[in-house]
């Protein structure tokens, strides 16, 4: 509890200019009476009633405090974080063939997968959705709050589903669909790839207008080392592990997450793309943290009831037990 209008405490000093006024006024208003022998009153004693007429005085004096309190305004303050409204996020994940390079581990696939998903089971509040695409795309799961479900969606995703090749302009705007009706207060698409746009009639730049023109940010994530990576590829001898060149289109991925406010970032290993999912999600989470709510309680009533509880004590204890008789 706290006082939203201290300074009305300085008011407490009528407390005191009021006691030496009382005790002066007591002082002088002693009588005097002659007698001719002290043994006439010598077995006198005062009534309890005569020890009890300070009570009234005291009774003022907490009355008076209490009005002092009740006009400083006693309140309980408390705030709420604005983190419950969430963010609405959709991850378009590439699922070409050469996701199966193993720079990570086990595989940039499956290392892409199994990250995501530890993102996922730390966004309490967020509705995430999949999109997954290759040379073409769909969506693997809406944007939802039950994680338990997209999770599984997640598990079920394989290379080959569709069609081979990398058509980034078709998997954005797949994604990008899946958030033009949100009414949250943040919408991103986090998109990753490991190659070159090289299908699909959609440009991934006019994807990209078409983010922002709904207000969502893109952040991209080229996945690959630099140079070569090993990769499984069928041969007439069977399948082979092969030295594959890594080719991501980084001015592409860069001119996209410009154009939306994001951002883009490289992913060599594991690690540095657990990384910048958190990198992500502390960029979204302080914005949404910025604001708080302070719910004010107003606490006077308390002390308004004793006030006129105490008052009407003095006044009929005024009335009845300490009336002066004309």
């Amino acid at each position: 509890m706290k006082l939203a209008s201290p300074e009305y405490l300085w008011l407490l000093i009528v407390l005191l200019l009021m006691i030496i006024w009382y005790v002066r006024k007591k002082g002088k208003s002693q009588a005097t009476i002659s007698f001719s022998s002290a043994e006439s009153i010598s077995g006198y004693k005062k009534p309890i009633r005569q020890h009890l007429r300070h009570v009234l005085f005291f009774l003022r004096l907490t009355v008076i405090t209490a009005l002092i309190i009740i006009i400083s305004r006693p309140v309980i303050e408390s705030s709420d974080e604005e983190v419950k409204e969430g963010i609405d996020i959709v991850i378009a994940l590439d699922i070409s063939s050469s996701m199966l390079a193993m720079d990570f581990k086990p595989n940039r696939l499956e290392a892409s997968k199994d990250i995501a998903v530890e993102f996922i089971n730390k966004q309490k509040y967020d509705r995430i959705g999949l999109v997954v695409f290759s040379a073409e795309s769909f969506t693997q799961c809406p944007v939802t709050l039950d994680h338990a479900v997209l999770i599984n969606m997640f598990n079920d995703i394989k290379q080959g589903l569709i069609d081979d090749g990398t058509a980034i302009g078709y998997g954005l705007a797949t994604a990008v669909n899946n958030l033009t009706e949100s009414k949250a207060k943040s919408k991103i698409i986090i998109l990753l790839t490991d190659g070159e746009n090289n299908a699909g009639d959609v440009d991934p730049l006019v994807a990209a207008d078409l983010a922002a023109k709904y207000d969502i940010k893109v952040y991209t994530i080229g996945v690959g080392k630099n140079g070569f990576a090993d990769m499984p590829v069928n041969t007439i001898f069977g399948q082979q592990v092969q030295k594959v060149e890594v080719k991501i289109d980084e001015e592409t991925l860069k001119m996209i997450s410009d154009k939306t406010n994001g951002r883009y970032f490289r992913a060599t290993d594991n690690m540095q793309l657990k990384e910048i999912y958190k990198e992500i999600d502390k960029l979204e989470k302080d914005k949404l943290r910025e604001k708080s709510t302070k719910k004010i309680e107003e606490k006077f009533m308390f002390f308004l009831k004793i006030a006129i509880i105490l008052l009407v004590i003095e006044i009929l204890l005024r009335l009845f037990v300490f009336r002066t008789i004309p």
